[in-house]
């Protein structure tokens, strides 16, 4: 073959001359749905557009982006006003993006809004159903393809944190065809493995397509229906899906998840250590207390002369006796001296002291007393007795006076 043998650059940049000459080319309007849309730091916008069909790379730069009214977002149906260029260094053919507005929703988004509602009202998103997360996890279960980035990631983080961290990992499909019904099925599994603490969700970033599974109601159920925490961790820190609403935590990464399901080891055994040593320090207060305490009481009299108490109790006793005995005594002597008195005065009362007076006494002959005359009937023989004897007498009756 023969000709002119063109360089990759100079082909590309022939390439971009000509479209750049073709008037059907430049200033057109392009309708298409937003895909895997980026904002770059520098204020630019990179996305895709794309149909039923097919899709086109666009990039709309800075000083044009400013203009937008909207907030341009994956699954959003817009109309692209613009020029086909080629960027000659990637041999990327694209469309320059010039002024863009919304053209209705597109139909991946409107599903997403349409399940978001449905899934709202049922309360599956509430934060009262949200499950805190172990801080120390026996097991991390993991849902995600087995040969992506998101698996590296999250091991690497899992093992660096926490070295001997068990990992129960369920591989699954992320994207496609029954990608949905394997992430779902995996979650239910992983709720009946002894130890799983904490699950981790998740894939790494793409376009609203690639990330579509885990809008999928099925998924959203699963979570929900789940009695281990779950972190969904689907795609990059811009990305959202009907996974993370649901989830008990969301995080922007799967690094970042792999962060939230474990704590870093050597941290938790530096705490340990510093409780240890504060119980150490605790205990060592209450023994210095307690020593002070028991030296207190070594040095008390009750402890070092434990028999001056008994000795004062005794010579107490010894008081209250003689006291007692003092009081006794001095109760008789006064007893024995009102009984003295009492008897001497019944005997100064008794006959024989009145008859030692020089007194007779006159007696019937019954023994009894005659205490008055008219007991002493004239005739009656009678008793007189005196100190010293006694004799009969008969009663006489005495004249008229």
């Amino acid at each position: 073959m023969k000709g002119y043998v063109f360089q990759v650059s100079e082909l590309n940049e022939y390439v971009r001359i000509l479209l750049g000459q073709d008037p059907n080319l430049s200033h057109m309007w392009v309708e298409g749905e937003i895909s895997n849309f980026k904002r770059h730091s520098s204020g630019h916008l990179y996305f895709s557009l794309k149909d039923s069909a097919a899709q086109v790379k666009c990039a709309m730069f800075k000083q044009n982006a400013w203009t937008l009214d909207f907030k341009p977002r994956d699954g959003m149906a817009v109309r692209a006003f613009g020029s086909v260029g080629l960027y000659p260094r990637d041999g990327q053919f694209q469309l320059y993006v010039e002024a863009m507005q919304p053209a209705g929703v597109g139909n991946l988004y409107e599903a997403f809004e349409r399940l978001k509602g449905k899934l709202d009202k049922e309360g599956l998103f509430d934060a009262d159903h949200k499950k805190p997360l172990p801080y120390l996890p026996r097991k991390v279960g993991v849902v995600t393809s087995p040969t992506g980035a998101a698996v590296r990631d999250i091991i690497r983080v899992l093992h660096r944190r926490f070295d001997n961290m068990d990992i129960v990992l369920k591989p699954v499909k992320v994207q496609g065809s029954g990608a949905a019904e394997e992430i779902a099925r995996a979650i239910e599994e992983l709720n009946g493995c002894p130890g799983v603490d904490v699950i981790i969700v998740g894939r790494g970033g793409g376009s609203i397509e690639d990330l579509w599974a885990f809008n999928e109601e099925v998924v959203a159920r699963s979570i929900y229906a789940s009695q281990v925490p779950v972190i969904s961790a689907v795609g990059h820190e811009t990305d959202y899906t009907i996974a993370d609403f649901v989830a008990d935590v969301r995080a922007a990464t799967p690094s970042m998840a792999a962060e939230l399901a474990a704590p870093v080891k050597d941290e938790l055994m530096a705490g340990l250590m510093e409780s240890r040593q504060r119980l150490r320090s605790a205990m060592g207060r209450r023994l210095d207390l307690m020593r002070e305490r028991l030296e207190r009481l070594k040095q008390s009299t009750g402890l070092t002369r434990p028999l001056d108490k008994v000795w004062m109790h005794r010579q107490q006793v010894d008081g209250l006796v003689r006291m007692l005995q003092a009081h006794q005594s001095a109760r008789s002597f006064k007893a024995k001296n009102d009984w003295e008195k009492l008897h001497g005065r019944l005997l100064a009362l008794g006959p024989e002291s009145v008859l030692k007076r020089g007194y007779a006494m006159v007696l019937d002959l019954e023994g009894r007393p005659v205490m008055r005359a008219a007991d002493a009937a004239a005739g009656n023989t009678v008793e007189v007795r005196w100190q010293d004897g006694a004799r009969k007498a008969r009663i006489e009756p005495m004249g008229e006076e």
